[in-house]
């Protein structure tokens, strides 16, 4: 978690607040694959690519 918090810092220190939208979108794509991989979930999943 320190690792979001200091990437937080630098973003609101260096005002790079655009990146925030491209990081939310690699996250999600991040759990998308872990849901994928095995669970339940997955045959829900495989439609949207």
């Amino acid at each position: 978690m320190s690792t979001a918090l200091e990437l937080w810092r630098f973003m609101r220190a260096r005002r790079k607040f655009w990146l925030a939208p491209i990081l939310l979108v690699l996250g999600l794509f991040g759990g998308l694959i872990i849901l994928a991989q095995g669970s339940a979930v997955a045959p829900f999943l495989y439609p949207l690519f």
